[in-house]
């Protein structure tokens, strides 16, 4: 999987605000459909196969919380690795300095002035307002074992939390993991700076809907995923800027991080 997504990574494109030496290789389609399967199919395998097999040997009515905490920890470490490994086989260094330039981990970048961050962070607070909106749009339906923001409100996630440190530190890590250096990492670090070669000035709708379909794992949430083509893609691509998104991303995190946090603390 890697070789593909290597073997199409033969030109540059020009970024003014760049390095040479650290600018993102664009991919191959071979490669960009290569790394989205890197990382939607595992996910997959893990909610669908390995988290009910894991349930089905724990023991206790917590059984099935813990076997999906696990296995979905597991996939979005994984994906970090994933864009690890691919950025030290493009760039041949982890150094700080190349792995912000390679993801784009920097403040927003204004396309008409070139300056980067002051009031241009200021547009996260739209963006985080209308993903807020988005949340309360109707949704497909969903297993109720499944969703998170459910069996915090449930009397068994209440006493499964509840003192419950450990099991909270790991959910934190998940939740981390799954809006900054999991996912956003991937799609809007790694992927997004390189598929313009392909797809060129529509490189985020692309990625967009490539993020969108990623949710193998949470099908019923795709449509809804697909929607944040215009809140995560655009303007990490229009400000060049993978630290934007993941801030709005992160939102999510800080909201059920607080939720999770009451309950254990009763």
């Amino acid at each position: 999987m890697t070789n593909s997504v290597h073997a199409g990574a033969a030109t540059r494109l020009p970024d003014p605000g760049q390095p040479d030496a650290t600018a993102p290789r664009q991919y191959s389609l071979k490669g960009i459909v290569g790394t989205w399967a890197a990382a939607a199919l595992p996910m997959a395998a893990l909610a669908w196969l390995v988290a009910p097999w894991l349930a089905g040997i724990l023991d206790g009515s917590s059984a099935w919380p813990r076997a999906i905490v696990v296995s979905l920890t597991a996939g979005l470490f994984w994906q970090m690795l994933l864009v690890l490994g691919l950025v030290h086989r493009e760039q041949g260094t982890l150094r700080w300095a190349v792995l912000k330039e390679a993801l784009w981990l920097r403040a927003p970048q204004s396309p008409r002035s070139g300056r980067r961050g002051g009031w241009l962070w200021l547009l996260t607070i739209p963006l985080i307002a209308a993903v807020a909106v988005k949340e309360m749009l109707p949704k497909l339906p969903m297993p109720a074992t499944r969703d998170m923001g459910l069996f915090l409100q449930s009397s068994a996630g209440e006493e499964f939390f509840s003192g419950n440190w450990p099991w909270f530190a790991l959910t934190l890590v998940m939740m981390v993991l799954n809006t900054a250096l999991g996912e956003e990492l991937l799609f809007r670090g790694l992927l997004l700076p390189r598929m313009e070669g392909i797809f060129g000035r529509r490189d985020w709708v692309a990625n967009g809907v490539l993020f969108g379909l990623y949710h193998l794992h949470t099908p019923w949430s795709i449509p809804a995923n697909l929607l944040d083509t215009f809140y995560q893609s655009y303007p990490s691509k229009r400000y060049r800027s993978a630290l934007l998104s993941i801030a709005v991303h992160s939102a999510q995190t800080v909201v059920l991080g607080l939720m999770l946090l009451a309950l254990v603390l009763r």
